[in-house]
């Protein structure tokens, strides 16, 4: 299984570190993305699903006045998200999930608009200060397609994170471990 989640799970067990989920859109699918792939229970610590706008202040920590001013689908929202939920879940990385899988527009979004944002121990120059990274995405498709895209998305922006971080040793770690690529 060479699935971006396995090489998620992967990556962070050779790291010794963990992952934690914090979902909106995607209502649970990258959750069970990860916890499909062998060996999950060795990086995952757990997620939160915060469909309710209100759950992503209360679960998650996700500034109550930005919410009231922006929305949920916001890139500081997604921010907060993965901050929130890597902090309540005590893990290394958080990645979030948020935006308008559709049939209509949500806080003034078309369809399509999602934010997605990864938090980590991450001093690479790609990231912003404290380790966090948002991408803006605007996708095209049906409610599924557009979930499914947003999960494919934020295991990508995780993964692209985790590589840019592995030292060589690291690599040639891991490479051996797992026969070479």
């Amino acid at each position: 299984m060479n699935s971006p989640a396995a090489q998620v799970v992967r990556l962070l067990t050779v790291k010794g570190q963990t992952l934690a989920v914090a979902e909106s859109l995607t209502g649970g699918l990258v959750a069970a993305e990860i916890t499909a792939a062998p060996g999950a229970s060795q990086a995952f610590r757990g997620s939160v699903t915060a469909y309710a706008t209100e759950l992503k202040h209360e679960l998650l920590g996700v500034d109550a006045t930005l919410l009231a001013q922006r929305g949920a689908v916001d890139p500081q929202v997604a921010a907060q998200m993965a901050a929130g939920v890597r902090k309540a879940l005590g893990a290394d990385w958080g990645i979030a999930t948020t935006g308008v899988a559709g049939p209509e527009p949500q806080d003034g979004k078309p369809v399509g608009t999602v934010f997605v944002a990864v938090e980590g121990p991450s001093a690479n120059a790609s990231a912003t200060a404290g380790g966090e990274k948002v991408t803006a995405l605007r996708l095209n498709g049906d409610r599924a397609e557009i979930r499914m895209e947003s999960v494919r998305s934020v295991l990508a922006l995780l993964l692209e994170e985790l590589t840019s971080e592995q030292t060589g040793n690291e690599r040639a770690q891991d490479t051996e471990r797992n026969g070479g690529f």
